[in-house]
């Protein structure tokens, strides 16, 4: 099968190798700081990847489960499980990341977890012998390929030393989704699984957005389609880069202000800087869906 394959350019290559080395320079003696961002991102994190599987949980509800506190309208005990399940399979793979390695047996604890006290009889396990699964129009391949196709992509992986992390990543992520290897559960494993890879060339966790999931929805699509995987990578770029803006930001200990009110003090107009903040031309992030920004960072650069 013939793949088209997308490369970043090498300025943007570029543009992530200097905030690498500015993130891991800052870190050195902050690792608790590094911790706490992790720490306080995490309900934000559940809260997009089960939005984007239609959760109806809204990030305050997210945040009240995940701090054991009674929410103020009924809520079915599974989605309560799915955000609890979700955070603990996040949390293990940030603590246990140094420890493993990405394989079949690390895939199937996390789907365990995942899906454990919610689908028990299919948890921790790929689908079997009469278990379709359509997402859209795709029909996911027999349960009797399952497993060796999830090999083929996890060999393919390890032994290609020559693309770029992201591309590698990219592929993977694709691949994964386009077997679904689950009975439920593939979207959310499969976004686990990119923060896993992500942290093993170190670099920091990323959040895959409900409010661009129609973006995240093209790139399978194009996946599909064409083969393609240059919808993926841009899109999972763009996350590294706030990613690493914020933690940045939150390093040199600026001053975070929203920017919207850092719109006030530039002459270039909101929609203009808003735009600049989505395309991550200037060092904005997200926390709580709000656009934020370090007061001294943004000199004044051409957006």
């Amino acid at each position: 099968m013939c793949y088209f394959i997308y490369m970043l350019n090498n300025t943007m290559k570029q543009q992530l190798s200097v905030l690498k080395k500015e993130f891991d320079l800052l870190k050195v003696g902050k690792e608790s700081l590094i911790s706490l961002i992790d720490d306080s991102e995490l309900p934000e994190s559940v809260y997009n990847s089960n939005a984007i599987e239609n959760s109806t949980l809204s990030l305050k509800e997210t945040e009240t489960i995940l701090l054991e506190m009674k929410i103020s309208r009924n809520v079915s005990p599974r989605e309560i499980f799915e955000a609890k399940n979700l955070a603990r399979t996040m949390a293990y793979i940030r603590n246990k990341m140094k420890e493993t390695d990405l394989n079949k047996e690390l895939i199937l604890l996390l789907h365990q977890m995942l899906l454990g006290t919610i689908r028990d009889d299919i948890a921790g396990r790929f689908r079997k012998s009469g278990e379709y699964v359509r997402v859209a129009t795709h029909i996911a391949p027999a349960p009797e390929k399952v497993e060796n196709l999830i090999e083929e992509i996890l060999l393919t992986y390890h032994s290609d030393f020559t693309s770029y992390f992201l591309d590698k990543i990219a592929r993977f992520h694709l691949a994964f989704e386009s077997i679904h290897p689950f009975n439920d559960g593939n979207g959310r494993i499969g976004r686990v699984i990119v923060n896993f890879q992500l942290s093993k060339v170190g670099f920091p966790f990323i959040i895959l957005r409900d409010k661009g999931k129609e973006v995240y929805y093209q790139a399978f699509q194009e996946y599909e389609s064409q083969q393609s995987n240059k919808t993926m990578v841009k899109l999972i770029y763009l996350a590294l880069l706030e990613s690493l803006h914020k933690r940045i930001t939150y390093l040199k200990g600026e001053s975070i202000i929203p920017l919207s009110e850092y719109v006030k003090d530039q002459s270039k107009s909101a929609s203009a800087l808003f735009n600049a903040a989505k395309r991550q031309h200037i060092p904005a992030f997200r926390e709580k869906g709000v656009w934020k920004i370090g007061r001294e960072s943004y000199s004044g650069k051409p957006l």
